[in-house]
């Protein structure tokens, strides 16, 4: 036999609303922390996708001896503008001369919009990585994660 009134079933009002501050200042810590992984995860798919063209390009230009028509060649490169596998850039292709390509990268959709510290990719004909920020400063390092 139980004394002294009723038996207390559930959660008070205090304690719902100090769980629900906390689960808040965990998801204020953690979503910044996770959509920051998510854009610099996504990068790859604007240096794989740059990576895989230049090694058509090179492939063609073996064939060929030049870059130049490598789109009308049986290379089949990409021509201009196209989009990367998972929609997130845009990826460029200029050919100035027969012995030089440029590919750039450029953010195409969110969340790589937002991704102000690699704002633009870019491979050479050389081989050259680069990368630059919102207010073009050089990101290489963190960008493509060498040189």
């Amino acid at each position: 036999m139980q004394r002294g009134g009723r038996r207390q079933a559930g959660m008070t009002l205090m304690e719902l609303l100090v769980v629900v501050t906390i689960v808040g200042i965990l998801a204020s810590i953690a979503y910044p922390a996770y959509t920051q992984f998510v854009r610099q995860t996504n990068r790859t798919d604007a240096t794989k996708t740059m990576q895989l063209a230049a090694q058509s390009l090179e492939r063609c230009y073996s064939v060929n001896f030049t870059y130049i028509n490598a789109a009308t060649t049986p290379c089949n490169i990409i021509a201009g503008n196209t989009n990367s596998p998972q929609g997130f850039y845009t990826i460029t292709v200029a050919i100035a001369d027969p012995q030089t390509y440029l590919l750039t990268a450029t953010p195409l959709t969110p969340p790589q919009t937002a991704d102000n510290s690699c704002l633009q990719f870019t491979l050479s004909s050389t081989g050259q990585q680069a990368a630059q920020d919102l207010n073009a400063n050089d990101t290489t390092q963190l960008c493509w994660g060498s040189n």
